[in-house]
């Protein structure tokens, strides 16, 4: 996690910078953005330094299936499974309201996040997802901000990567103890759903992790917890 966000914060460095960064081995961190690359979020291309020899690699998110065949391939499979459910169950098959496009990166966003077991529910007519906190958030607690961040542009570039109307407005971190919410929205469009508390998904980094704070502190506490630490505790386990 504190990779990939690295490689979010200044797409195309190198790896030794990264991991100096990250504060990992060098071998540690190369092992780590093999997984990121295996799993289709980040991608690697030469980086011309103007020295001789072969120049090194710089990694960046994946932001276009083009750049990945790993989030081509995914795509794709998100696509036709979506098909097939459609076909099973016609009352899953927005197309009349969302249009062939929109389905299909929803298709897409929803395999993301069910992968990553948040347990996506999607509301067509409002465009609004609710999912389960990152299972991450509970493994690095102290960094419980930062994972928003991470995850919201990682939603973010999962619409980038299939051709539609869809982009990702909002995020409303923490809603409950066990729930946040996505807000979609068209290209040129208000979206149609909104509540306060939220921050703009196009957000830096700090403000996004600033938002996640504010609504972990209003978080009601747990049995024994006190009220002012509430940014600190571990989440309930969700997975």
């Amino acid at each position: 996690m504190r990779l990939l966000h690295a490689v979010q914060r200044l797409p195309g460095r190198l790896l030794q910078e990264l991991a100096e960064e990250t504060g990992l081995p060098l071998n540690t961190a190369r092992d780590h953005l093999r997984v990121l690359e295996g799993e289709g979020l980040v991608a690697r291309a030469p980086v011309e330094t103007g020295r001789r020899g072969r120049p090194p690699n710089g990694y960046s998110p994946v932001r276009r299936t083009e750049h990945s065949l790993v989030a081509e391939q995914r795509a794709r499979a998100a696509q036709e499974r979506g098909e097939v459910l459609r076909g099973l169950d016609p009352e899953l098959d927005h197309r009349d309201v969302l249009g062939d496009e929109a389905v299909h990166q929803l298709d897409a966003l929803y395999e993301h996040l069910e992968d990553a077991g948040m347990e996506p529910e999607v509301d067509e007519r409002d465009l609004t997802i609710g999912l389960l906190p990152c299972l991450y958030e509970e493994m690095i607690d102290a960094e419980r901000p930062a994972v928003c961040s991470v995850h919201a542009r990682l939603v973010r570039d999962q619409l980038e990567q299939v051709p539609g109307p869809l982009e990702l407005r909002r995020l409303h971190p923490f809603v409950g103890p066990e729930r946040c919410v996505l807000v979609l929205g068209r290209h040129g469009e208000a979206a149609p759903s909104s509540r306060p508390g939220g921050v703009e998904a196009d957000r830096d980094d700090a403000e996004l992790e600033r938002a996640a704070v504010r609504a972990l502190r209003a978080l009601p506490p747990e049995d024994g917890d006190q009220a002012g630490d509430c940014a600190q505790r571990s989440g309930p386990n969700t997975s």
